[in-house]
């Protein structure tokens, strides 16, 4: 196993498996739109032989959220049915396909941290549609192993570190949504994650072990609101902004898709199957900052 084909080129956690693949000893093959288009099904199946992969690493898909509610049929386009092409190829192949998801498959109401085999109820489009592409790459490939994450953040594209940062810049003061807790996770952290499962495939051989669901997410969680506080304590010894940040209510921010309140995930098969584990995501959020302002 030496050549990994990436998904989403351009993305957080493309941009990230691009750094920490060649660190584990592979070489990373990006793909993206237009030339790599899961609505133009030609485009894939062309990309995915000129590629030539030993394992694939799913990134691509709509995260819009808000959107999805509007366009689900779009939305199922990327996130289902791009996964079932990509598992029939890999599986044609018999190379593994790594999947990336969402806690948004989960409804939030459970009250404590999930298990990958709690089951899941997503409350909008995008969790269904993530969902779908769960059961469909896993259905499609024996070899698949389905990585739910959550809140990712990096220093390049669009994530909520960046929205904070450049609203603090420009107002005093900002609102942010306290009763929604989940597990910030930096894409840098994940994709050195995602490079030593790789890595551990590679060495040790695929497993039936290595096959289902696992949580791949930052250590520790936070509410928005803590999140948004921690990220300008962060950025406080770059010169960065310094706003007051007030709690608020999921009811005073309305949007079109409901959120999970409390999507907090487990981290500890991952560690178990694979010896992995991400750090706390405030170790993260250095990274991510430092990164930044350089």
């Amino acid at each position: 196993m030496r050549r990994i084909l990436v998904t989403g080129r351009g993305g957080q956690l493309a941009t990230g498996l691009a750094d920490s693949l060649p660190a584990q000893g592979f070489e990373a093959v990006l793909v993206g739109q237009p030339d790599f288009e899961f609505d133009q099904p030609a485009t894939v199946e062309a990309g995915f032989a000129a590629a030539a992969p030993d394992a694939v690493v799913n990134c691509a898909a709509w995260t819009a959220v808000d959107a999805a509610e509007e366009d689900e049929a779009g939305a199922f386009r990327a996130n289902a049915l791009g996964p079932a092409l990509l598992a029939r190829l890999c599986a044609a192949r018999g190379i593994p396909l790594l999947q990336l998801s969402t806690d948004y498959v989960y409804d939030g109401r459970k009250g404590s941290p999930y298990a990958e085999e709690d089951a899941p109820n997503p409350l909008g489009a995008y969790g269904r549609t993530k969902l779908a592409g769960e059961w469909a790459a896993l259905a499609g490939n024996p070899m698949t192993a389905v990585f739910r994450t959550a809140w990712v953040f990096s220093p390049v594209g669009r994530n909520f570190v960046r929205t904070m940062l450049a609203a603090g810049a420009q107002r005093p003061e900002l609102r942010v949504v306290a009763d929604q807790h989940g597990n910030p996770t930096a894409a840098p952290d994940l994709a050195d994650a995602l490079a030593r499962v790789l890595a551990r495939i590679r060495d040790a051989g695929w497993q039936a072990q290595h096959r289902g669901v696992f949580h791949a997410a930052g250590g520790g969680h936070a509410s928005w609101h803590q999140f948004a506080q921690a990220i300008f304590a962060a950025a406080a010894p770059h010169g960065g902004p310094a706003p007051v940040v007030h709690p608020i209510a999921t009811a005073d921010y309305p949007v079109k898709a409901a959120r999970p309140a409390d999507g907090r995930m487990d981290q500890g098969k991952l560690a178990r199957v694979f010896g992995v584990a991400l750090p706390r995501w405030e170790d993260g959020l250095a990274r991510v900052v430092a990164a930044l302002h350089r």
